[in-house]
């Protein structure tokens, strides 16, 4: 499981594709997955850092702080970002808006609790979870905790911990209007420009103006 560090694909009965082979990864996958990759090398480095000059932090705090504790693994897993996303998807089917939006919710806990890092320990639980409530917020069908469970290499009792835990840190406020969705996907194009990874992030569906907040 993610909490020993491991990918035990061979422990989970894995879920039949619903997606072809040969359907290719939207390319907002690539850049989500490139960003949090710079993201998550950027906060490691600065954890190392902290934790080898011991004299700059009060005694009573840690590095990585107390918010994201919860999603905290022991090692960090063997499955790369971009796999692991390209995983949730692959087995899942939520619409390419689903991860925006997961990428949103992971973009307002780092703002909401700076104190607490999102970090190589934490960032695959962080994307499950919040990826799953998206899909629970924006698409008419959606799976279950269960098999988003088996997707991501959790148990399911974790995973519905998770989900509750992610709900307090955002405040329950997984609403998010369509300035806000436009304003993230334009970031996610001008991020792909860059790169040369194409020009129009694949939304999957148009957000109504005020996404209802829908978790159950």
């Amino acid at each position: 499981m993610l909490a020993t560090g491991d990918y035990p694909s061979d422990r989970i009965r894995q879920p039949e594709p619903i997606v072809a082979e040969t359907t290719p990864t939207p390319r907002v996958l690539t850049i989500i997955s490139s960003l949090l990759e710079k993201l998550v090398a950027r906060n490691d480095k600065l954890v190392e850092v902290l934790t080898e000059q011991p004299d700059g932090l009060n005694s009573n705090s840690t590095p990585l702080g107390k918010s994201l504790h919860a999603f905290h693994g022991v090692r960090a897993p063997n499955i790369s970002i971009p796999n692991y996303l390209e995983r949730i998807y692959k087995y899942t089917n939520c619409s390419p808006s689903c991860f925006v939006l997961g990428y949103v919710y992971i973009d307002r806990l780092a703002h909401k609790h700076p104190d607490s890092l999102v970090v190589s320990l934490n960032v695959h639980r962080l994307l499950v979870t919040s990826v799953m409530v998206a899909s629970k917020v924006l698409d008419d069908v959606h799976y279950n905790n269960a098999f988003y469970a088996r997707v991501g290499g959790v148990t399911n009792a974790e995973l519905n911990r998770l989900e509750i835990e992610l709900l307090f840190l955002l405040d329950f406020g997984v609403a998010v209007s369509s300035r806000v969705f436009e304003t993230y996907c334009f970031h996610l194009e001008q991020e792909m420009l860059m790169n040369g990874a194409g020009r129009e992030v694949e939304r999957g569906m148009n957000p109504v103006d005020e996404i209802v907040d829908d978790i159950g």
